[in-house]
């Protein structure tokens, strides 16, 4: 990154969002910089075939755990595809409150129990799984390579009964172009997914000034194992979204507008 005249250029490394409203394309506004969104991981459903063999009867689970809407997708599809009938008693625990309304799309939701944490943090999901830990069998649905080691080492270490379902896998895209053709002062990193992906397209990238943002501990801890350095780290008390660290790093970097 060139000293002295801030950040230009930032790859965001998930889809475009939708919204224009989105307060990524406010930022961009606000400090005259220039947001590309390229995901680069692809998810891959997996078939009922092939889930059947980790023997996981779904319907023995009276809690289910959802950390994103994609986990939710594949396991209403995977209950589709066996006909499997999900209890109108299931309680359903979400990372946060917009991945829990997304189950609005499956579920008749004013009628079921739904349950998210108060700030999106593995913490604050913790603490509504831990009020009900005695009396649930939880399903935990999630990426064959991208469970979070905490939560599933904190339903071991609290003694929770529960099924760790992989439903889904993580495959990197193909954006080999997109990093020769640009040169990106900035680059947010969502999931340790993405950093592998990273290596994947470029084995021997340098990261010569480039800023690396990472959201969650897992994805700062993929950034910094990879020998990278960590510029931008979310979430924190002040800022609890990639959005609000990119803020506050832009705020000192190109000064506020």
């Amino acid at each position: 990154m060139a000293r002295g005249k801030g950040a230009k250029k930032i790859l965001i490394t998930q889809p475009r969002p939708e919204s224009e409203k989105s307060p990524y394309f406010e930022l961009g506004r606000k400090y005259e910089v220039e947001l590309d969104f390229h995901p680069f991981i692809q998810l891959e459903g997996i078939p009922a075939k092939e889930f059947r063999k980790q023997k996981i009867d779904i319907q023995a689970h009276t809690g289910v755990i959802f950390t994103s809407r994609n986990a939710i997708d594949h396991f209403f599809r995977l209950c589709e595809e066996m006909k499997v009938t999900v209890s109108q008693e299931t309680k359903y625990f979400c990372i946060t409150e917009a991945v829990a309304l997304y189950l609005q799309k499956f579920i008749l939701y004013r009628k079921r129990k739904v349950f998210y944490g108060a700030d999106g943090s593995n913490k604050s999901l913790f603490d509504v799984i831990n009020k009900h830990k005695g009396a649930e069998k939880f399903l935990y649905v999630c990426s064959e390579n991208q469970q979070d080691s905490e939560i599933t080492g904190w339903l071991k270490s609290n003694g929770c009964d529960f099924s760790l379902a992989f439903m889904y896998r993580t495959k990197s895209s193909d954006v080999k172009e997109i990093l020769s053709e640009n040169e990106y002062d900035v680059i947010c990193f969502f999931t340790p997914s993405g950093v592998r992906s990273l290596f994947d397209n470029l084995p021997t990238f340098k990261q010569n000034g480039t800023v690396i943002g990472a959201f969650g501990n897992n994805t700062s801890k993929a950034v910094e194992e990879s020998g990278l350095t960590l510029g931008i780290k979310a979430p924190q008390p002040q800022a609890p979204s990639m959005v609000a660290a990119l803020d506050q790093f832009l705020a000192t970097s190109n000064g506020k507008k």
